[in-house]
C-alpha cells in the first residue's frame, strides 16, 4: 500500500475513501496550540487529540475511538444528509471546582470533538451499530456483499 502525505494528512493515493473529511485541526502542532490562550488551547487540544482507528474487515468497516471518562450520552454518532459521511462528536466538560480545592495541574483534554469520515460505496449505512464499553466507542458499518460477475459460456463457431 502506497501512503503519501498531502497537506499534513496521511492518505492512500489509490483509495479515494482513505482521506478524512477536511479537519482544520489536523495541521495544528503543539507549538501552534501553545501560542493560543489557555482555554482555547485546551478546547483545540480536545478536538485535535481525538484519535479514531478505522479498519476494514471482510464483513465491515470498524471505527474505534478512545473516549475515557465519557458516558455514551455525551457522544453522538450520526450520518450526514447525503448518507455517506459518518460523524462522531461529543464534549468533555470541565470538572466543577470546589472552593476548598487547589488544582496543581490540568492536563486532561476538555471541550468538544468532531471527526467525519466519508464512507465507501459498499457501506450499508442503514445497518450501522455503535456501542461504548470501558471508554472505547466502537462503530461498525457492515459492508454489502460483493456480487461476483456471472460468467456465461459462449459457443465458438468453426
Amino acid at each position: 500500500m502506497a501512503l503519501s502525505i498531502f497537506g499534513g494528512r496521511r492518505s492512500n493515493i489509490f483509495d479515494p475513501v482513505s482521506l478524512d473529511i477536511w479537519d482544520p485541526f489536523t495541521d495544528f502542532t503543539p507549538a501552534t496550540i501553545a501560542n493560543l490562550p489557555s482555554s482555547v488551547a485546551r478546547e483545540t487540544s480536545a478536538i485535535a487529540n481525538t484519535r479514531i482507528d478505522w479498519k476494514e474487515t471482510p464483513e465491515a468497516h470498524v471505527f474505534k475511538a478512545d473516549l475515557p471518562g465519557l458516558k455514551k450520552e455525551e457522544v453522538k454518532v450520526e450520518m450526514e444528509e447525503d448518507g455517506r459521511v459518518l460523524q462522531i462528536s461529543g464534549e468533555r466538560n470541565r470538572e466543577q471546582e470546589e472552593k476548598n480545592e487547589k488544582w496543581h495541574r490540568v492536563e486532561r483534554s476538555i471541550g468538544k470533538f468532531l471527526r467525519k469520515f466519508r464512507l465507501p460505496e459498499n457501506a450499508r449505512v442503514d445497518q450501522i451499530k455503535a456501542c461504548m464499553e470501558n471508554g472505547v466507542l466502537t462503530v461498525t458499518v457492515p459492508k454489502m456483499e460483493e456480487k461476483k460477475p456471472e460468467i456465461k459460456a459462449i459457443d465458438i463457431a468453426g
